[in-house]
């Protein structure tokens, strides 16, 4: 029998935005809930497993224990072309997703554990603070880690290094958007 290989990739995104970590909060709760709804029915989509509080869970070196749980399946069956359904083995078009929201910080898991069992696993931790992407050790990782570690500096303001020419528009373009509430 061979033995797995594994592997790590250590990748920080700095996206600095133009509101608070309170607007934010608002905006990525809505947008969430706005997907799920949008992506949920039929035995497609998103199958909400568990949505609940938890507490006594240390996360981010303790500095964090309660917030909301939610586990998630994804049925990707119909995100994927008519051909690779056809030939996909059984379960391998399910991600189980595991998230602790415990805002400003979440720790969410994705697995497969129906296809490819311990062999699919990626963790995703994000903190969001009040700065502008300059706080040098955010997730609090040991030396080892911090040395391996690639920060990508993501400006969404930038329209030209994400967004194509036909796809500007002044009433959502992170450039040239106001909010008519903050007046920023």
């Amino acid at each position: 029998m061979r033995a797995a290989q594994y592997f790590q990739i250590v990748r920080f995104s700095r996206v600095v935005l133009p509101m608070t970590v309170e607007e934010y909060q608002v905006g990525q709760l809505w947008s969430v809930a706005e997907a799920s709804k949008a992506e949920t029915g039929g035995g497609e989509g998103v199958e909400v497993l568990k949505n609940e509080p938890f507490e006594d869970v240390p996360l981010l070196n303790g500095k964090f224990s309660k917030g909301q749980y939610t586990h998630k399946i994804y049925h990707l069956q119909s995100k994927v072309p008519s051909i690779i359904r056809k030939i996909a083995p059984k379960g391998s078009l399910a991600i189980h997703e595991e998230a602790w929201n415990a805002y400003p910080y979440c720790k969410t898991v994705l697995t497969n554990p129906d296809y490819m069992k311990d062999n699919f696993f990626v963790k995703i931790e994000t903190i969001h603070l009040p700065d502008r992407g300059t706080t040098p050790n955010a997730h609090g990782l040991p030396p080892e880690e911090l040395a391996k570690r690639d920060v990508v500096h993501i400006n969404i303001a930038d329209d030209n290094e994400f967004l194509h020419a036909g796809d500007i528009q002044p009433s959502t373009t992170p450039s040239t958007y106001v909010s008519t509430k903050t007046g920023r």
